[in-house]
């Protein structure tokens, strides 16, 4: 059953704990910075409202009847194709900020429904019943949905159990007759809390001494003893004082140390539970789905680049230099890598057989990653070059309507023609993007959805050297035949 923005915004005052620069957030849908998370994740229910977006984002379930097209298992290439289109129009509609309340926590559903299928053949267990009765249930319901899987870590050269504070990463500290009691800290949870729903999976490989942190499961975001310490948000702080900052005031996403403080799951809710081989494969098989939803909301910041650029080097008169046209290309080249990529793991991805879910190329959506993160820094650096030093030395947008307005208008003038209003505004939105976002955009687009490392660790050890080993030897002189 679909849920309106109106229905969403209400299901978040259930008491949760919420934190903001050391105090208590008592109602996070008015909170004055908080807020803008609440309005940007709003936006995936009103979609789902509009007659110009329904056929986007609704999808019809033969046993639910209408439900979240995020949430549609792919069993095809065409259906990985029509995921992409989701995630990267979603991302243009949010003036180029992912909406990753629905997008991580299918992702995450994915990869549990292959997974738990694979821990009850070799364990005898019946974890896959359990996430599917949790599908259902999130099918019923449309919750907005976070993932924790980052561990706090503690010292990052000793594993689990080898660490001073046992805490470190996510661990069962008690087994009952009707669930689990848990405990530890995951870092940067995006959206947890504006969600109504957290599905924690495990970070990492585990040994057996690690058992107890081999651990999959979800629960509701107002659990008691879950506590969610959000983190700073300067792009909506600074919105507050100046109105051009629509990025800041509308489309932020928060994230959150969340705090698991013996936090009770019941059994139904249970996804992996002290199965230590499995930890492996499940934080490896959900990376590759939400890798494949990073290049494809990254391709629509891509985009948002490109026009920024386009347009700044239009308006400054500048769009027939050469250096200019090179640095609007490097905006065209990120965008269109990362479609590439996101289009080649969809064509050229694999079934599960247990299952019949479509698994993205591990190939190409790790080679996706690391574009995204290796060439955003350029990117920026071609916008800057493009916008000039005004991204940093631009009067505010109220010295535009101040009793100096029109001699500010005057001199910031453009191109012959322009209007210096709309130039303003696109040289404030680079300037918002470099400041009050750039700390999180410059670290996001690095590590999240996994480090550059993640990517090259991943596609070192998952390709398939066979027949380029096989065209060196025979380049070589070795083997007569390739």
């Amino acid at each position: 059953m679909l849920r309106t923005d109106s229905e969403y915004m209400s299901s978040l005052r259930d008491g949760r704990s919420v934190y903001y620069r050391g105090k208590k957030v008592e109602d996070i849908t008015s909170h004055q910075v908080l807020s803008a998370a609440v309005r940007h994740a709003s936006l995936v229910y009103r979609w789902q409202a509009s007659p110009e977006t329904r056929a986007l984002t609704v999808a019809q379930d033969r046993e639910h009847g209408e439900v979240s097209r995020f949430f549609t298992v792919p069993r095809s290439s065409q259906d990985l194709m029509e995921r992409f289109e989701l995630v990267y129009r979603t991302t243009r509609m949010g003036r180029g900020t992912f909406n990753i309340i629905k997008a991580i926590g299918s992702d995450a559903l994915f990869a549990l429904m292959i997974v738990s299928k694979a821990v009850d053949r070799e364990a005898g267990t019946d974890y896959s019943s359990r996430v599917q009765r949790y599908y259902s249930h999130v099918l019923d319901t449309d919750p907005a949905i976070a993932v924790a899987q980052t561990d706090v870590k503690g010292d990052r050269l000793l594993r689990p159990h080898e660490q001073e504070d046992p805490d470190m990463y996510v661990r069962i500290v008690e087994r009952r007759s009707d669930g689990i009691v848990v405990r530890g800290a995951k870092s940067h949870t995006t959206q947890a809390p504006v969600s109504n729903e957290i599905i924690v999976l495990p970070t990492r490989a585990m040994s057996q001494e690690d058992s107890d942190y081999a651990v999959a499961f979800a629960v509701p975001a107002n659990a008691p003893g879950l506590k969610m310490v959000a983190k700073p948000e300067p792009a909506a702080e600074a919105a507050l004082t100046d109105p051009w900052f629509v990025l800041g005031r509308e489309n932020i996403e928060t994230e959150s140390l969340t705090v698991f403080d013996d936090v009770f799951v019941p059994w139904d809710r249970v996804f992996l539970a002290g199965e230590w081989r499995a930890a492996s494969a499940l934080s490896l098989m959900f990376p590759t789905f939400h890798r494949f939803t990073a290049i494809s909301y990254r391709a629509g910041i891509g985009d948002l680049f490109t026009g920024l650029a386009k347009l700044l080097a239009e308006y400054n008169g500048v769009d027939d230099r050469s250096h200019i046209r090179r640095d609007v290309v490097e905006a065209i080249r990120y965008k269109e890598l990362l479609r590439a990529t996101a289009i080649a793991a969809a064509v050229n991805c694999r079934v599960d057989r247990e299952t019949g879910i479509a698994i993205p190329d591990t190939v190409f959506t790790n080679v996706g990653k690391l574009v995204a993160n290796t060439g955003y820094l350029d990117m920026v650096k071609a916008l800057v070059d493009v916008a000039g030093g005004l991204a940093s030395t631009m009067p505010s947008s109220q010295d535009f309507s101040g009793e100096l307005g029109e001699l500010v208008a005057k001199y910031l003038k453009g191109r012959k023609g322009s209007d210096p209003m709309e130039r303003a505004r696109l040289i404030a939105l680079t300037r918002e993007i470099l400041s009050s976002f750039g700390a999180l955009y410059t670290a996001a687009m690095i590590h999240a959805e996994g480090s550059i490392e993640a990517s090259v660790l991943e596609l070192f050890r998952s390709y398939d050297y066979t027949d380029s080993k096989r065209l060196a030897r025979f380049a070589a002189g070795i083997d007569r035949e390739i």
